[in-house]
């Protein structure tokens, strides 16, 4: 598998990875490490609609944290 080309830069993964809301929901693991689960994302989604990464506390689900 390979991951979500966006996931070294993702503001959203730098600053909740650590973050228990972020583990318990699985967040990274369903979206971030594969490329393929990775086209659900909202965050992605977003960057392409809008040319701009979200803010970097919007979850991969939509969800502001």
């Amino acid at each position: 598998m390979e991951k979500c080309e966006l996931l070294d830069t993702c503001g959203f993964f730098k600053n909740f990875k650590g973050n228990s809301e972020v583990v318990k929901q699985g967040w990274i693991k369903m979206f971030c490490e594969d490329r393929n689960k990775s086209e659900r994302c909202a965050r992605k989604k977003y960057r392409e609609q809008h040319g701009v990464a979200p803010v970097d506390n919007m979850s991969p689900t939509g969800k502001m944290l």
